[in-house]
């Protein structure tokens, strides 16, 4: 791409809303714990978002998955991959949010999610039509 102006604050990470900025660090750190032990076949949605008194953020996000097996992986031994993965939000969640972020990861089987139109309005796409 040439060179242009800047579209947006220097400083800005992204023009999406929080919830679903989140929701993307969340499938990031997924894919980079996994590899290629899971195909892309699995999608974060941030189903809860609240602020506390306190001034921290209470998220729940759930991870859709196509299969049972699939859920076994992102859920790893005795929940050992899963709390990698929320750790790892929490983080960068955390850092975009400007304030601590109490994550609650759920995995959960939606076969072919990936073909259900409304994930891609969620996500701000068109469902591609054949």
């Amino acid at each position: 791409m040439p060179a242009g102006p800047w579209l947006f604050p220097e400083d800005q990470l992204t023009d999406a809303p929080l919830r679903q900025a989140a929701a993307e660090i969340t499938r990031e750190k997924l894919f980079l714990r996994l590899h290629e032990e899971l195909p892309y076949a699995l999608t974060v949605e941030t189903t809860e978002w609240k602020t506390l008194r306190d001034g921290s953020a209470r998220i729940e996000q759930t991870i859709f998955v196509e299969r049972d097996s699939q859920k076994k992986i992102v859920l790893g031994a005795k929940g050992q991959t899963i709390k990698e993965i929320g750790q790892a939000a929490r983080t960068d969640i955390a850092e975009i949010a400007d304030q601590p972020v109490h994550l609650f990861l759920f995995v959960k089987v939606r076969e072919r999610w990936g073909e259900d139109p409304e994930r891609y309005r969620e996500m701000g796409l068109d469902y591609p039509k054949e």
